[in-house]
């Protein structure tokens, strides 16, 4: 169990005995539900790789994407805190996951609708290559990624700009997913 969901759910149970206690069992007040979200906001503010949630749509299919999202700190990405020709979470702490609402071409191959993880294989030159894996609730990232688990791994091109990404961001927007960290651009097309 993650340690979230260990501190939400004995924050579940403490509330529920206090509610059975004043009469109230069943029943959250709203104060109660404040509460719980302030204690879920708190616990996501101390995190050093927040967790964020993109959600649009391409082609009428909708793409929602969950990541932790690291920032830069003056270190050194690619070849140094990411290696070159190794496995990459695409993101911090657990698994990145992707969730189709309907069957998608990813780089003109198919992929049927479904949670997937999503990790890359950064490469210093050429293309880098995007996978996506049918264990998309990993706890650890790629310490629990099985290769045989991967339902498609596609290539993809990268592109590096002038300015600085800060914090890991992917977005859904055209041409599909957008991978945006420190000075790389990672389109992954998909229709």
């Amino acid at each position: 169990m993650k340690k979230s969901d260990a501190l939400f759910l004995a924050l579940s149970i403490s509330v529920g005995a206090l509610l059975s206690s004043c009469g109230g069992a069943g029943e959250k007040s709203e104060n109660v539900q404040s509460e719980e979200a302030e204690a879920m906001e708190m616990q996501e503010e101390e995190r050093a790789s927040p967790l964020k949630t993109a959600e649009g749509e391409i082609g009428g299919k909708t793409i929602t994407v969950q990541y932790g999202a690291p920032s830069v700190k003056g270190r050194v990405i690619w070849g140094d805190l990411e290696a070159y020709g190794e496995v990459w979470r695409t993101g911090a702490n657990e698994a990145t996951y992707l969730n189709f609402s309907d069957d998608v071409t990813v780089e003109g191959e198919s992929l049927p609708a479904g949670k997937y993880s999503l990790f890359t294989i950064p490469n210093k030159e050429g293309d880098w290559t995007v996978i996506f894996n049918s264990e998309w609730n990993l706890e650890h990232g790629h310490y629990q990624y099985k290769e045989e688990n991967d339902v498609l791994r596609v290539e993809v091109t990268p592109e590096w700009l002038d300015s600085n990404q800060e914090q890991l961001l992917i977005t859904v927007e055209e041409p599909g997913i957008i991978v945006r960290w420190e000075k790389l651009k990672l389109p992954i097309s998909i229709n």
